[in-house]
């Protein structure tokens, strides 16, 4: 992968930069999972991957690299994120190695309209609410697959009231690991409840990150009236309990308004 070289985890000669031995670690391992989601997707026609605050790239290169060199499947990428220069410099690679479906755009998340139809959205450790955009685009799209790795989540951590849990709560340290865990365990169940079949997984050891959670949904289609009862009745129970909700929540009643406005 040659573009790690310019991308400063490989040296010239094919060794791993020592202080990016844990972003190689993170890269082989997401790659993992597209393998695992990859008979999932279409395979008749070309696929849109998006990228969601791609940074400085290392993961969406390397996708781009593993799907369509490796794999020789047809692939539209796009990597957004809203440092101006990254993209730039990340365009200028991508023209370098002639990877002529990869392109990246300067642009927030929530705003982004780039794309009509999405087969498969990404995030890397998108920071707190931008993982619920991310996720809101992803269920607009009815894309079939989405692989997100949160980062920091401080929405429900400010939010949470909840007596009970106050013993908890009150140690700082404490309630921000419960608030992580809440916020997947209830973007997990909204993703449930709109047709797809989610896993949280151990993204990476603790040891090399400790925002190791991965959100693995694939869309089913699975929509029965009696599993949206009983998901919304236990999530609306959950909700009450701690006194809070992800954006997510928001957000997909608000797409789900949208349609409907379209619809008339």
């Amino acid at each position: 992968m040659p573009f790690l070289v310019d991308l400063g985890v490989m040296t010239p000669q094919g060794k791993i930069v020592a202080s990016k031995y844990d972003k190689f670690r993170q890269i082989n391992r997401f790659l993992e999972f597209i393998r695992d989601v990859l008979p999932k997707l279409p395979e008749d026609r070309e696929l849109t991957i998006v990228d969601f605050g791609c940074g400085k790239s290392y993961l969406t290169f390397a996708m781009y690299y593993y799907l369509r060199i490796l794999h020789h499947r047809q692939v539209k990428m796009v990597g957004l994120d809203l440092k101006k220069d990254v993209i730039d410099h990340c365009n200028q690679l991508a023209e370098k190695y002639g990877y002529s479906r990869l392109q990246f755009v300067c642009g927030d998340i929530a705003d982004y309209e780039g794309a009509d139809r999405v087969d498969m959205v990404v995030t890397l450790h998108a920071c707190d609410t931008a993982t619920d955009y991310a996720l809101a685009k992803a269920v607009a799209w009815n894309a079939g697959v989405i692989l997100s790795v949160p980062c920091c989540q401080h929405q429900l951590n400010k939010e949470m009231n909840c007596g009970l849990l106050e013993p908890i709560f009150r140690y700082g340290i404490l309630r921000e690991r419960t608030a992580a865990l809440f916020t997947d365990g209830m973007r997990a169940e909204l993703l449930e409840s709109r047709g797809y079949q989610v896993q949280l997984l151990e993204f990476i050891d603790m040891e090399h990150t400790p925002k190791n959670i991965l959100i693995r949904a694939v869309y089913t289609g699975d929509c029965r009236q009696e599993k949206q009862a009983l998901r919304k009745e236990e999530y609306e129970k959950l909700r009450e309990f701690i006194g809070a909700a992800p954006l997510l929540e928001l957000l997909l009643q608000q797409t789900e308004e949208n349609r409907v406005e379209k619809d008339l």
